[in-house]
């Protein structure tokens, strides 16, 4: 994740409430409207019905608190408004609580297309259909867990796992590609790229191989990993991840596929 920003938080009331600009809602508005269609042609199907569970407004930054209320019918969680950029330790024991982490920040028109850091949007339109569904919040609650229990050094490695999956992942739905990934949800331009480019490599769902893989927060991804089914990814929240994330380390780092700059930390 980025070690600085540009951007400042918003406060939320003692309800949870933000009172976002006229400006800030209508960035939320024409984003939803960009990524309406995109979403429809190119998520997968369980990303779609999370979206249609929660009936996000289309025109007004929604309330992390009515969001929570939502949620916590649904699977027992609730999304928490934070600063712009918090550390591992911190994200990885919020979701071992159950709580989902969300800058409360909105993207400027400048960094309409892809943002480095996480905002609004991609939080609330990207994140919470997915955490409406019990079984994908059940594997991003066995990652905050593993989290709690790993030591520092681990933690750059962990989070690849939840990288390549519930943030960028892909996964085969009757013979296609779809995008299942919260980056891609919320991302007018990766998310074309992520399954119609020629560009990435798209490499079989492996959880080794994933730990090992390099990636970048300030560009589109150079290889994704595809699920043949989400059982594959629900199944990694019953195993040994930090015995994984051990192996990973005896083996070392994959070749970087990026220009330059390396990837989020070792």
């Amino acid at each position: 994740m980025p070690k600085s920003t540009k951007y400042v938080a918003k406060i939320a009331d003692a309800r949870g409430h933000i009172d976002y600009t006229a400006e800030e809602d209508a960035v939320w508005a024409d984003l939803y409207a960009a990524q309406e269609e995109n979403v429809q042609q190119y998520m997968a199907w369980e990303y779609l019905d999370g979206l249609t569970r929660l009936d996000l407004p289309k025109t007004s930054v929604p309330s992390c608190a009515d969001i929570s209320e939502r949620l916590l019918d649904l699977t027992g969680w609730r999304v928490q408004p934070v600063p712009a950029l918090i550390g591992f330790k911190t994200f990885f024991g919020m979701l071992a609580d159950r709580v989902f982490p969300a800058a409360s920040f909105i993207r400027s028109r400048e960094d309409f297309d892809y943002i480095e850091e996480p905002d609004i949007f991609h939080e609330i339109f990207g994140h919470t259909p997915l955490l409406s569904d019990a079984r994908f919040a059940a594997f991003s609650h066995a990652i905050g867990q593993a989290g709690t229990r790993a030591d520092a050094a681990d933690y750059a490695w962990l989070i690849r796992l939840y990288w390549f999956s519930i943030e960028f992942g892909l996964r085969r739905q009757d013979g296609e590609i779809k995008a299942l990934g919260s980056g891609l949800a919320s991302s007018p331009t990766e998310l074309v790229y992520a399954v119609t480019s020629d560009t990435p490599d798209r490499d079989p769902f492996d959880i080794l191989t994933i730990l090992r893989t390099p990636y970048r927060i300030d560009m589109h991804q150079m290889g994704y990993f595809v699920l043949n089914d989400s059982e594959d990814l629900f199944a990694a929240a019953d195993r040994d991840l930090l015995a994984d994330i051990r192996h990973a380390r005896k083996l070392g780092l994959l070749p970087n596929k990026f220009p330059e700059k390396v990837t989020a930390a070792e």
